[in-house]
């Protein structure tokens, strides 16, 4: 370990604090003037060892557009992070260095936290004035959850998971541009999209379930979303996806599915700001076809045309074209996805095959455009790969069988269909497997997602009238285990309620600012909390006999996931619709 990292590591507790926006400002900054968008003050320090031409590194809380600084130059290492250097300056110790400078700023005023001066650190605002919480989601007192705060989270935590170019607006101050270059190995633009985990690949298949997920809880889960001032920032989650699709669909029977090799990505440690490995881009086309990635993504554009139908007609129209087309190649043109993007085969694959993906698909286009020519369709799946008469377990990215039985019962009116979901939702009561504090456990891998998954599907039921009483009173408890509601008082969301995990397996936010290096095994191994908090993401969650362990180097406890909050998200949203 590093000197830097050594020290970096016994300030953590602080240092987790200086994105906060909080008004605290190192005593060495005097303000003189102030106007909007611009501060002037003056630097007042004595110098900690002689000095024989300055260099002040600064952090400043809040982002800064830039720094006059008349006596010297100033370099920008990203939007917090600056040098300023003074070749002329010359003092010994204990003399004064004074200077004047102006600070720029688009948004809330900025400050200087911390300040080191030669390789000497001579403030840190977040020790001597401790500003309160980074969380940019408030409380708003709603018992016996704050369900609302939670939803704020966990679109907080998309935000933390995005790839490409960030918006002014990005509240996830700790992440920076990346992947810029993505695609360009084929010619295509394909940055922009979510890392799917703790790591920094771009998996579409998992990625579609997601976006599909997320646009079926603002569909219809939408009062909870506007209740929670929710609404706009679950749009801008589901767009973040969506734009990506569009870009990665680059003809009539071709779509690209994954960016980046999984081992490759997988060895390194570190922020997605700093790859520099080779990044590849996998497609599928006529010749080497993918059911569940072009189906999946065929339903995440159909669910979502629905969302901006009243919000941006034009981009609805557009996402709901692409989706009949992507659903046309998948149907005409058969194939397991990850027997033609094979790398994917060891992360994500397709293990109940691809009718489901077929028939979920042709249902959310048959709710999106209202043509009975799509629930044919969907009929015709649901009797060719015997959906009916499968068993199922998990509601997940793999097997969307259950959420078939959702739609088809909103859709049409046989029994076939209501009573195959309500056997599912009486099993997972009646016949699952449950830990002993109560969380039905589905998979030893991140038992939470599959909770969280299942306990949508159940309030969502309630709403439309299945057996309201028992699955609204069900999914309640579910979503109380995740949020703290069990014996050991543990919530499994980071930065929610008590006793929140502190080293979720995550590269992005288990990595201090630069120019401190990530890659050397450190923030992987160190015991300490990771340096940010990662607010709104679900871990992956205990094992069978209830046991969890806060632990980074635990992945199959202790990883978060794109998937794993998507469910959750609208059932966060259905949470405060029932408050």
């Amino acid at each position: 370990m590093t000197l830097s990292l050594k020290i970096y590591y016994l300030l953590l507790p602080a240092l987790a604090l200086l994105h906060s926006g909080a008004e605290a400002q190192c005593s060495n900054i005097v303000i003189t003037n102030h106007w909007q968008g611009n501060y002037q003050a003056d630097f007042i320090a004595s110098a900690p060892t002689a000095i024989n031409g300055l260099e002040l590194d600064w952090t400043f809380n809040l982002p800064v557009d830039g720094i006059d600084y008349w006596s010297g130059t100033v370099s920008q290492h990203d939007n917090t992070h600056f040098t300023l250097t003074d070749s002329n300056t010359n003092v010994g110790v204990g003399q004064e260095v004074k200077f004047s400078f102006q600070v720029h700023f688009s948004g809330e005023q900025p400050f200087v936290v911390m300040i080191v001066m030669n390789g000497v650190q001579i403030c840190d605002a977040a020790i001597t004035t401790p500003p309160p919480s980074v969380n940019p989601c408030p409380s708003t007192g709603m018992l016996p959850y704050d369900y609302s705060q939670a939803l704020c989270m966990s679109y907080l935590f998309y935000e933390a998971q995005r790839s490409g170019l960030l918006p002014a607006d990005q509240r996830v101050t700790w992440r920076g541009d990346s992947a810029l270059t993505d695609g360009s190995d084929v010619g295509h633009d394909l940055a922009g999209g979510y890392y799917d985990a703790g790591d920094h690949v771009k998996f579409g298949f998992p990625m579609a379930f997601t976006a599909t997920m997320l646009a079926w809880g603002l569909v219809d889960f939408s009062d909870g979303h506007e209740a929670a001032g929710q609404l706009e920032y679950g749009q801008t989650a589901l767009r973040w996806a969506t734009d990506y699709f569009l870009k990665a669909h680059t003809a009539v029977n071709e779509l690209y599915g994954q960016v980046g090799q999984g081992q490759a990505d997988h060895n390194y440690w570190g922020r997605p700001e700093d790859m520099t490995m080779q990044r590849p881009s996998m497609k599928i086309d006529v010749n080497a076809p993918g059911t569940e990635l072009a189906a999946e993504t065929a339903a995440a554009l159909a669910a979502a045309s629905m969302v901006f139908r009243e919000v941006d007609r034009e981009y609805s129209l557009e996402m709901l074209d692409q989706a009949q087309e992507l659903y046309n190649f998948a149907d005409n043109y058969r194939e397991y996805y990850h027997n033609s993007i094979t790398d994917a085969n060891s992360f994500y694959h397709s293990w109940s095959g691809y009718g489901d993906e077929l028939c979920w698909a042709a249902l959310w286009l048959a709710r999106a455009t209202g043509d009975n020519n799509y629930l044919t369709h969907a009929r015709s799946h649901w009797d060719e790969f015997g959906l009916g008469a499968k068993t199922v377990v998990q509601f997940s990215w793999d097997d969307k069988t259950a959420g078939a039985y959702a739609l088809f019962s909103l859709l049409d009116s046989s029994v076939e269909y209501s009573n195959a979901l309500n056997t599912y939702l009486s099993w997972l009561k009646n016949g699952a497997t449950y830990t002993p504090e109560g969380l039905v456990f589905l998979d030893t891998w991140g038992a939470n997602r599959h909770a969280a998954n299942v306990a949508f599907l159940s309030l969502w039921a309630a709403k439309h009238g299945f057996d309201e009483d028992a699955n609204r009173v069900w999914a309640t408890q579910q979503m109380g285990q995740l949020l703290g509601d069990n014996p050991r008082y543990q919530s499994f969301v980071v930065g929610f309620g008590e006793n929140p995990p502190q080293r979720p397996h995550h590269r992005s936010s288990s990595c201090p600012n630069p120019p401190a290096d990530c890659s050397d095994g450190w923030a992987l191994n160190q015991p300490g909390p990771n340096p940010h908090i990662l607010y709104g993401a679900l871990v992956g969650g205990p094992s069978q006999n209830g046991d969890y362990a806060d632990d980074r180097n635990n992945f199959v406890q202790n990883e978060v996931a794109c998937d794993y909050n998507a469910a959750f998200t609208g059932a966060l949203a259905a949470m405060v619709e029932l408050s």
